[in-house]
């Protein structure tokens, strides 16, 4: 299911209140690319989905702006929400469309929600995600793939929203029925309300779990962008000797990227020529967002 690009800002506005906060606010500085604000930092988060790619395809002339960032001695990681595929399928993809990442330098969403699962009690989870999710990449858990089974729902002792690709306003419908008749913990790995795609935007997790919020008033907990945890798996991955205020975000939502990036206490950048802000009034979208970053790009 695909919306329309102007759905995004509205959209993430209606939820804004189960967000973090913006601590501060970006001068919102314009500049035509990365190139010439390369020394104000040392290293660089990159969203994946509307910067690094639009689906399948990498975003023209990318690969090679981001190889002469690592080439002039920058540190690149790729900071995404798409928890519902596995690291390895992810890893792969950004290498057929060209781009150089260590493994270890793909912080996804997956990986805090996988972090947390470490402390967590014993537990029958019901997970919503795709049939190809990558099951093995969570280890020992006891989990249920929710599809049209009922009964499926009620059985289970909490629920992972991993991803959206399957999902459908049926089986929506079942999750809030049995969260109604019997609450339990609901984790959202992919706080995104919706993803740039070549012919609009796509649902996501999100927007799923604020439904969840709204209909039931159980609260999810989210892991990704903009929340603190994946920010913190990739501050620990760059190690202590990186300075947060020459360590720059780039995104392409300012609810998401921007807002996380904000909070997380490092340096942050809109970029305008790709992704959600294509085409936006994005002086006017900033404003009604409360949410401004340190500059605007108008490509990477």
């Amino acid at each position: 299911m695909t919306h329309d690009m102007a759905d995004v800002l509205p959209a993430y506005m209606a939820v804004s209140g189960r967000l973090p906060a913006a601590n501060r606010a970006g001068e919102c500085l314009r500049v035509e690319t990365l190139g010439e604000i390369k020394n104000c930092f040392d290293a660089v988060l990159l969203d994946a989905y509307g910067v690094l790619n639009i689906g399948q395809q990498a975003v023209p002339g990318v690969p090679e702006r981001i190889a002469a960032l690592q080439a002039a001695g920058k540190r690149m990681l790729v900071v995404s929400n798409a928890a519902g595929f596995a690291h390895g399928a992810i890893e792969e993809r950004l290498a057929r469309l060209g781009y150089q990442f260590s493994s270890d330098d793909i912080i996804t969403s997956r990986k805090a929600l996988l972090q947390a699962l470490k402390t967590e009690p014993s537990r029958h989870w019901g997970v919503i995600a795709g049939e190809d999710y990558g099951p093995d990449e969570f280890g020992a858990l006891v989990l249920t793939r929710l599809t049209d089974d009922a009964g499926a729902y009620d059985a289970v002792e909490g629920f992972l929203f991993v991803g959206a690709g399957s999902w459908s306003d049926a089986r929506q419908a079942k999750l809030i029925a049995s969260l109604r008749n019997h609450p339990r913990p609901i984790w959202v790995a992919n706080p995104d309300l919706m993803a740039p795609q070549p012919m609009g935007v796509s649902i996501e997790p999100g927007s799923y779990g604020h439904d969840v919020a709204e209909r039931t008033g159980i609260l999810p907990r989210f892991f990704g962008k903009p929340f603190e945890n994946i920010y913190s798996l990739a501050l620990e991955r760059l190690g202590p000797n990186f300075d947060p205020q020459r360590v720059l975000m780039v995104g392409d939502t300012l609810h998401t990227d921007i807002l996380g990036g904000l909070v997380a206490g490092v340096k942050t950048a809109l970029v305008l020529d790709s992704g959600v802000m294509a085409g936006s009034d994005v002086t006017a979208a900033v404003e009604q967002a409360g949410v401004s970053p340190d500059w605007i790009l108008n490509r990477i």
